[in-house]
């Protein structure tokens, strides 16, 4: 820097952990505080997801000193929380690129670095991946450590404890960290638990402690009981890491999270640890830790929009309209404030689901299930059977993970559960991972399933009363991320007849079937059409299921040219509209039909505006879809079309 000093001298020498790795120990803690600088920085200028990487600096670090990675095998769970690891892995240089077109994924990325082992952008996955890891190079007569960093978050959902039901029953070297950010589910951090676990951790009590095993294994089998027990009490009044134990795991902890003079050593002891099997270290951080707005509202900068780093205040977008997340929570209140039948249930994502403002409306009727979909699924079933009316409200792209549960729990059974199917379609930066692109062909596939989908917010609010006035079987309605449309809003929403679509406009050769949150384009596309001599029939599908075949075929019928569009994966509604017109041999005289959806590949991160382009989903492409099927040229299309 030219006329100052660098604000990270330290940093700035680090291009990759192997120059970490040449720092004195006793530097650790000035380079902890120069990596936190850069990443409150850089998020500021990006956005992203800012407090867990916050509260993971030291340890990120300090794993980085200890370890040899990239051999050693490094896997963050969900990885919103790698952001300084990403710092200190040769990417530092585009580091203010995070989540942006062309950039670096705000998550890891198997494509994008070495030091990316495993890509994570969903939550509980890094034990089931590590415990492969390390079984794979146990095979192939391997040497090298495994380190999984899971937030106490993750372990709400089932998955983290079948991983270690069976880590816990094999001898494959495996080191977690429980990143304990949140959950008091171990006694308060003091020197007196930092100095036991460095003991715990030490070859020599390891050793001791399993020499011990061997000698109680040898008493009388009365004796032998009884030793256990108080082994297992002392473990637990100790560490309060009974549970782990008993699934296999060496535990320790807890431990200062932030303090590298604890950290160290007991990452130096786990490594040089001759001893099989998993063990489990429990790390105490604080979300956030050192940027004080982010420690004092860790819910509100868990993930951010650009913000001031002084004042920590966040840019907001300007918008009449609402978003589509308040259009649905204010719209379920109103109803629920007239059926006591009603509840909601998220997971672990009340504030991105709107439930929190149904929880502080109904608070008795408000159940936040954790990250598990799958439990929530079948509780909401339970419900139902029980006569409630249960609205699951889950993103699109987390949904997936019950899809067993929709199947078995709700579908086969006809049980009226409510899917309120949130970030439906394409989301910017959160990329290919968050994409709400299957949900139309996995649910519209299950027989009894009602599929619907909103065009701006005042069907939305509609679709939230039809849902609660639906009792035969199960529906879902998805509804996009971001600001709605901005049309006048009903002060009810009204039952809408089940499969049955709507008109927009009339035109005369070209029919377009919208199903979704395209249909404003669709409009602008009309209207570009319509000024090239192309008048076009617009209508809005509202259902996938059951289709509105009434007017699928008089569509059909009346024009040369049908469009669908959707913004969902291939298998979904075109493919329920084509499969209708090849039944009925409306196929046959010459109609041309032109399915627009997402593309057949995963899109990585950008604005949802370029990400559309990319998928040839906007007013322009469609107007050249259009013409093109009409046999007409397609020039200047879209000219001057700004984001």
């Amino acid at each position: 820097m030219t006329g100052q000093e660098s604000k990270t001298p330290l940093l700035d020498g680090i291009n990759l952990p192997s120059d970490l790795r040449k720092l004195e120990e006793d530097q650790l803690r000035q380079l902890a505080d120069e990596l936190r600088t850069e990443v409150i920085d850089a998020v500021s200028v990006t956005g992203g997801h800012l407090g867990a990487g916050l509260g993971v600096v030291e340890l990120t670090t300090a794993i980085h000193y200890v370890f040899d990675t990239p051999n050693d095998i490094l896997i963050w769970d969900v990885g919103h929380q790698c952001y300084p690891h990403k710092i200190l892995t040769g990417r530092r240089d585009r580091i203010r690129t995070l989540r942006q077109g062309g950039g670096l994924s705000g998550f890891t990325k198997r494509s994008e670095s070495e030091y990316d082992p495993f890509g994570a952008a969903h939550s509980s996955t890094s034990m089931s991946a590590g415990l492969g890891f390390a079984i794979g190079r146990d095979l192939k007569g391997g040497a090298n450590n495994v380190i999984a960093v899971i937030g106490d978050g993750a372990m709400t959902a089932g998955m983290a404890y079948e991983a270690m039901n069976n880590a816990g029953a094999g001898d494959s070297k495996l080191i977690v960290i429980l990143n304990d950010n949140e959950m008091s589910i171990a006694p308060p951090v003091g020197a007196l638990n930092n100095y036991l676990t460095r003991l715990l951790s030490s070859k020599n009590y390891r050793k001791i402690r399993e020499f011990g095993k061997e000698i109680v294994e040898k008493l009388p089998h009365p004796v032998e009981i009884a030793a256990k027990r108080a082994e297992e009490y002392a473990r637990g009044m100790v560490t309060g890491g009974t549970l782990f134990e008993e699934l296999g795991f060496y535990y320790m902890g807890p431990i200062d999270g932030h303090n590298m003079d604890h950290l160290v050593p007991v990452l130096q002891n786990l490594r040089d640890s001759d001893v099989p099997g998993p063990v489990l270290l429990h790390c105490v951080t604080v979300k956030g830790k050192g940027y004080g707005p982010a420690e004092e509202s860790y819910d509100k900068y868990h993930g951010v929009s650009k913000f001031d780093v002084v004042t920590g205040a966040q840019q907001k977008g300007k918008s009449n309209a609402p978003s589509y997340t308040k259009v649905f929570a204010e719209s379920l209140i109103q109803e629920a404030e007239r059926d006591d039948t009603i509840v909601g249930i998220t997971g672990a994502m009340p504030d991105g689901t709107g439930m929190d403002l149904f929880g502080a409306a109904f608070p008795d009727r408000m159940f936040d299930v954790g990250i598990a979909e799958q439990h929530g699924v079948t509780f909401a079933a339970g419900l139902a059977a029980e006569g409630m009316k249960p609205f699951v409200t889950i993103y699109s792209t987390f949904l997936q993970r019950a899809y067993d549960q929709i199947v078995h729990d709700v579908a086969i059974q006809k049980l009226p559960v409510k899917f309120a199917i949130d970030r439906a379609g394409l989301i910017g930066a959160d990329g290919q991972t968050h994409a709400g692109a299957f949900d139309i062909a996995y649910l519209s596939c299950l027989p009894g399933m009602v599929v619907m989908a909103c065009a701006d917010e005042a069907e939305l609010r509609h679709m939230v009363a039809t849902a609660v006035a639906h009792g035969d079987g199960p529906i879902a309605f998805r509804y996009p991320r971001g600001e709605a449309v901005g049309v006048e809003m009903p002060e009810r929403g009204e039952v809408l007849e089940i499969g049955r679509g709507r008109i927009m406009r009339e035109g005369t050769k070209l029919a377009i079937l919208s199903f979704g949150g395209r249909l404003a384009e669709v409009l602008k596309a009309a209207d570009e059409l319509a000024a090239r001599g192309y008048p076009a029939t617009v209508a809005d599908a509202r259902f996938a299921k059951p289709l509105d075949t009434d007017l699928l075929e008089r569509l059909a019928r009346e024009h040369e040219v049908l469009l669908t569009i959707e913004e969902g994966a291939i298998g979904g509604f075109a493919s329920r509209v084509l499969d209708h017109l090849a039944r009925h041999d409306l196929l046959a005289d010459g109609l041309k039909v032109r399915p627009m959806m997402l593309p057949d590949r995963f899109q990585d991160q950008d604005s949802p505006y370029n990400m559309y382009e990319d998928a040839g989903l906007n007013a322009a492409q469609i107007v050249v879809e259009a013409l093109t099927a009409l046999g007409e040229e397609a020039t200047d299309v879209g000219a001057g079309a700004a984001e």
